[in-house]
């Protein structure tokens, strides 16, 4: 059994609005995808888990985080997007922008710093460059024309040279969280 992360559409909010912020004007939402695809990568490498918990797939562009693109189109995922739009706004077909900034309850100040490091490595880059540049990473695959290919957890965690125990001790405390958590929700 792979490991499978539960999406958190407030971590993901969070994360969106400070690459928005860092950037200080709207952007491409093609170049918010990508950096929070890379933050998310740089967080399972050095947190076991990643900030949004996404699900990712491989995209003509490279890795996609599904919630989060469907919330930039306008589709809400869990009920997010109230809270989504509340924050963020897709004022052109291509640009998202920050209305307003959300308190930080979710982040951590590990996530925080992941979050700065991408912005500025990337943040200043053309989002055509950066998408070109997660083609060279290991778990992207070319997609047949006008689809995608899931990207599965335990094939990233083992390009970030995480061992099969490491792999399932992590998939062990995600499923506790995820046991925790709808207990609490009950």
């Amino acid at each position: 059994m792979s490991v499978t992360f539960r999406f958190h559409p407030q971590k993901a909010i969070e994360a969106a609005a400070m690459f928005l912020k860092l950037h200080g004007k709207p952007m491409k939402h093609l170049g918010l995808l990508k950096m929070l695809y890379i933050a998310d990568r740089i967080s399972l490498e050095r947190m076991d888990q990643p900030i949004t918990g996404d699900c990712a797939y491989s995209m003509k562009f490279g890795p996609v985080l599904s919630s989060v693109y469907d919330l930039i189109k306008g589709n809400d995922v869990n009920d997010a997007l109230p809270l989504w739009s509340e924050y963020i706004f897709s004022p052109k077909k291509n640009f998202v922008q920050l209305l307003k900034e959300p308190e930080n309850n979710y982040l951590c100040e590990l996530a925080q710093e992941i979050i700065a490091e991408v912005y500025k490595q990337f943040g200043h880059l053309d989002p055509f460059d950066v998408a070109e540049w997660t083609h060279g990473l290991p778990e992207w695959k070319k997609p047949p024309e006008n689809s995608h290919i899931p990207i599965i957890v335990d094939d990233v965690l083992r390009y970030l040279n995480k061992t099969d125990e490491d792999i399932e001790e992590i998939r062990q405390i995600e499923i506790r969280e995820a046991y925790l958590d709808s207990a609490l929700a009950a």
